[in-house]
C-alpha cells in the first residue's frame, strides 16, 4: 500500500459537525496531497448516530473510513486505536485533528508541509506563537489553557509554547518510536504526553501558527476530571523519564 497522509478525527456525538468537517478536511488534503490520502473517523459509538453518518461518508468517499469502537475511554485511547490502524496501514505521515470545527482544516496542509517538507518530525498547530491566537474564548478559559501549558512547559523543560493543543502532524517513525502501548494519559493531558516524549527521544519539533476557534455546533467535551488528569500526570511523567 502507498505510504499516504492519514488524517485521525475522533467523534462522540458530534452529528452536527461530521460530514462538514470531512468534506473540508477533504479539500484541504486534495490539495496538500494529491497522490492521496486517507480520513479515519474513530467514534466511540455516539449515541447520537456520528458513526453512521461516518459509514455512510465512508461509503461515497474512497478516502473515508470509520473505525467504531464500542466504548467511549477517552480521547488518548481513541487516538491511539486511530493511529495503529494508520501505522498497520501503511501511514507515512499521521495528523489528528478536533472534530468540531475548533481547528481549521484549511491549516492541515501547513502541517503536513511542515513536517513532509520542511524537516521537522512534529508539527504542533500553536496558538501560542507569533500569528497565532484564539477567538471566541472567556478570559477565564484562557487563562486556564495557556497556564496548562506554561505549567507542562517548566515541569517538563520543553521549549514549546503550546503543549495543550490536539492539532498536530507525526512522521510515521515519531509513532513508532515512542511506544505508544504504553501511554497512560486519557484526557488532554495525552497531549502534552506525546510531545514529551517525541522531545526524550530527540524528535525535531516546530510550532505552526494556527487560530484556534471555540466550537458552533454540539458540546465541549472538556471537564475538571480531565484538566485534575493534566495537573498530576505531567509531574509523573518527568519522574519516570
Amino acid at each position: 500500500m502507498t505510504e499516504l497522509p492519514w488524517l485521525i478525527l475522533p467523534t462522540f456525538n458530534e452529528a452536527e459537525n461530521i460530514e462538514a468537517i470531512v468534506a473540508a478536511s477533504i479539500t484541504s488534503l486534495e490539495g496538500a496531497s494529491p497522490e492521496g490520502f486517507r480520513i479515519l473517523i474513530v467514534d466511540d459509538g455516539s449515541p447520537d448516530g456520528t458513526g453512521q453518518i461516518g459509514d455512510r461518508l465512508a461509503a461515497e468517499r474512497e478516502e473515508v473510513e470509520v473505525l467504531h469502537r464500542t466504548t467511549r475511554e477517552g480521547l488518548g485511547p481513541a487516538y491511539l486505536a486511530g493511529f495503529k490502524h494508520a501505522l498497520d496501514n501503511g501511514a507515512a505521515f499521521v495528523m489528528e485533528m478536533d472534530s468540531d470545527f475548533s481547528h481549521d482544516p484549511a491549516d492541515l496542509a501547513r502541517l503536513l508541509v511542515a513536517v513532509r517538507d520542511g524537516g521537522a518530525d512534529v508539527a504542533l498547530g500553536s496558538r501560542y506563537v507569533a500569528g497565532g491566537g484564539i477567538e471566541d474564548w472567556t478570559a477565564s478559559r484562557r487563562v486556564i489553557s495557556r497556564g496548562g501549558s506554561l505549567y507542562a512547559r517548566m515541569i517538563l523543560s520543553l521549549p514549546l509554547n503550546d503543549l495543550t493543543g490536539g492539532f498536530k502532524c507525526f512522521r510515521a517513525e515519531v509513532l513508532k518510536a515512542i511506544d505508544l502501548p504504553s501511554v497512560t494519559a486519557r484526557g488532554y493531558a495525552f497531549q502534552i504526553e506525546l510531545t514529551y516524549r517525541a522531545s526524550k527521544q530527540g524528535f525535531r519539533i516546530t510550532e505552526v501558527p494556527i487560530i484556534f476557534r471555540d466550537r458552533v455546533a454540539g458540546t465541549s467535551k472538556m471537564s475538571w476530571q480531565i484538566t485534575a488528569e493534566a495537573a498530576w500526570l505531567v509531574p509523573a511523567m518527568r519522574l519516570r523519564s
